[in-house]
């Protein structure tokens, strides 16, 4: 079946509001298309995958001060010292984006698996354990936090491994890369500030593999642009409102109650 352009339109707003949100973007509107609109679970991740374009865009438009700072460090960038003062963050960016590319080729291999040897509602219920597992690591992460705004090599590995792991469904990619830098001793603003410039080559990525792995077939052309440029805008107008609110409120319970709704509610399909 082919999504028609409001349909297109809603999973790009989804997308542009829970990208920023430490609940899974992959892994709720993967639920949504799959529960609400009746696809495939296969063409459900392929077109959750895909929205992070979107989104991506949205991050470099936000953040282009940053990235235009990180990339005047090049010439700086020394092998014999790769994680000094003025290129730290250059070297974080390089060594946690290749990392989390490596990690995730492996994680969407087990995907692909995972979606085409469990039943619907069984898969849900796998996307629920993750989300319930996703929200207690933010748990333990959330009163962390130190001084640190510098990151280091096994910064960089750990949130690497992160975000490629967030490549399945359930696992939110900011919640686990913020979480993992605030344990490691760094503050909130530059957690964030570092987790979601990460993202663009992560969301790229992503929506690379739900391409190339078997095309998008439930877009036409018109409402893939629909959802793409959705999810951009909207992206881009919430981003910054949605981070202030991230540092108010308590996600990881958002996100344990949406794993349990979707633990409970996957037993409408295996019944």
């Amino acid at each position: 079946m082919d999504l028609s352009v409001v349909v297109a339109f809603i999973v790009g707003v989804l997308q542009g509001i829970f990208e920023w949100l430490p609940i899974s973007s992959e892994g709720n509107i993967t639920i949504y298309l799959r529960v609400v609109e009746n696809l495939p679970a296969t063409v459900a991740v392929q077109l959750s995958l895909f929205l992070h374009a979107g989104t991506a865009l949205s991050a470099v438009l936000y953040y282009r001060g940053v990235i235009v700072d990180v990339l005047r460090d090049v010439p700086d960038w020394r092998p014999t010292d790769p994680f000094a003062h003025d290129t730290a963050e250059l070297s974080f960016f390089a060594v946690a984006t290749v990392v989390s590319g490596v990690v995730a080729i492996g994680s969407y291999v087990v995907l692909s698996e995972l979606v085409t040897g469990l039943g619907g509602g069984v898969f849900i219920a796998v996307i629920g354990v993750l989300l319930v597992a996703t929200g207690l690591f933010q748990r333990l992460a959330r009163d962390e936090g130190g001084t640190r705004t510098d990151p280091d090599l096994l910064d960089a590995v750990l949130v690497g491994l992160f975000q490629g792991f967030a490549v399945l469904p359930g696992v939110s990619r900011s919640g686990g890369t913020t979480s993992a830098l605030l344990l490691r001793g760094h503050d909130g603003p530059s957690s964030f500030r570092l987790s979601f410039v990460l993202s663009i080559p992560a969301a790229l990525g992503g929506a690379l593999l739900g391409v190339v792995d078997d095309g998008l077939p439930a877009l036409a052309p018109t409402t893939a642009l629909v959802a793409l440029v959705t999810s951009a805008v909207v992206g881009y107008l919430t981003i910054g409102a949605l981070m202030r609110i991230v540092e108010r409120v308590s996600f990881w319970l958002v996100c344990v109650v949406l794993g349990l709704l979707a633990i409970l509610g996957s037993t409408v399909f295996l019944v």
